[in-house]
């Protein structure tokens, strides 16, 4: 399990010798015909800021390469904010007041509809951390209704254990999403205050479930701005590492949310500047050159489309965070989105860009 193995990586020390890389090490290391995870820690110093522009034209390059000029298009679908865990940052926290909403079965139903006539065929289902009320089987039950919607369905939900992911599985669900929020132990238990999500291993060990359920993608990510963001992106770099070496058969991808609104007064102590993000995705795509890419309406159109040819090869449209809310019901979101876009207006942009967009590049036999 990797929760056995993180704390022997020495994460703390691996970030400090960062700032001693230096602009000629940079140099050198972009001077290379290929790249491997061992150049990560060279592209994430501080020092690599100042190549960001080589840096983004060889990850386009990459990119294309790799993926074509093709992005795939997905849409959020949640079906409840129920949530039992105590966490600062989350409009779903336990402790903020209002009332909560679990989708029955029409409305999971009129909710498909919806998302099928505007053109979505990958959706990835969420919902708060309520293992009574909105387990497995409301989970599973959930996903039988909306499977003839739907090309590909994917899930971010609570931690699972093997067999409850194998049951995800055989309900039609082909791809996991599961966030740490953060790798340092001590940044994690501050944020995390309560309920089951105050256990650091067990959702750092719940990818490993996944990944023996068999899931074809799995994708992961830190919510940046909980800690240094270097930090994260290391730890993050040695898990792909595990993983890809572990589990060779799954494809996994990563994501990158940035705190903004939150639907909280949270205070962002560790601040990502828009740069910082060039960065991150830059040097993951040059390390990592197979890993899927993907983009958070949490950013505004106008830096998502300039982010895209840098590394994307998926990203979200016209996001809602509420359960219900593409329906029209009325329930309290997880976050505010930025970019309001409508799906025909992204898919107009990107064109202009180059690329074109997929709706479906998955069928679940």
């Amino acid at each position: 399990m990797f929760s056995e193995i993180l704390p022997t990586l020495d994460i703390e020390g691996r970030r400090n010798r960062l700032d001693e890389v230096t602009a000629d090490n940079v140099a050198a290391t972009l001077r290379k015909s290929r790249f491997t995870p061992a150049d990560f820690p060279t592209l994430i110093s501080p020092a690599a800021q100042a190549f960001l522009e080589p840096m983004a034209q060889l990850g386009h390059q990459l990119t294309v390469q790799r993926f074509g000029r093709v992005i795939q298009l997905f849409i959020p679908l949640y079906i409840s904010n129920l949530c039992y865990n105590k966490c600062t940052y989350c409009g779903f926290s336990v402790d903020k007041k209002y009332p909560r909403r679990i989708l029955n079965d029409s409305e999971i139903i009129s909710e498909a509809k919806v998302l099928q006539v505007r053109g979505f065929q990958h959706v990835i289902v969420l919902t708060g951390e309520a293992e009574d009320k909105v387990g497995t089987e409301y989970i599973a039950h959930a996903i039988t209704l909306m499977k003839p919607y739907f090309s590909s369905i994917s899930i971010e939900v609570q931690p699972m254990n093997e067999a409850d992911y194998l049951k995800m599985r055989e309900v039609g669900v082909d791809s996991l999403t599961l966030f740490q929020e953060t790798y340092h132990p001590d940044a994690y238990a501050k944020y995390h205050l309560a309920g089951k999500k105050k256990h650091f291993s067990n959702r750092l060990d719940a990818v490993d479930a996944g990944a023996k359920a068999g899931f074809y993608r799995i994708a992961l990510g830190a919510l940046l701005g909980l800690t240094d963001w270097r930090y994260d992106a290391l730890a993050l770099s040695q898990h792909i590492i595990y993983l890809q070496k572990k589990y060779w058969r799954t494809q996994y991808g990563i994501s990158f949310p940035r705190i903004k609104d939150m639907g909280s007064d949270f205070d962002i102590q560790h601040p990502v500047a828009d740069r910082d993000i060039v960065q991150f995705i830059t040097a993951f795509r040059l390390c990592f050159p197979d890993l899927g890419i993907t983009l958070s309406t949490r950013e505004s159109a106008t830096l998502r489309d300039q982010l895209v040819p840098l590394g994307i090869t998926q990203m979200s449209a016209e996001s809602n965070t509420s359960p219900g809310g593409y329906s029209g019901m009325d329930a309290e979101p997880q976050f505010e989105t930025s970019d309001h876009r409508s799906l025909q207006e992204i898919r107009e942009t990107l064109a202009g860009l180059g690329y074109d967009s997929v709706m479906k590049d998955w069928v679940n036999a």
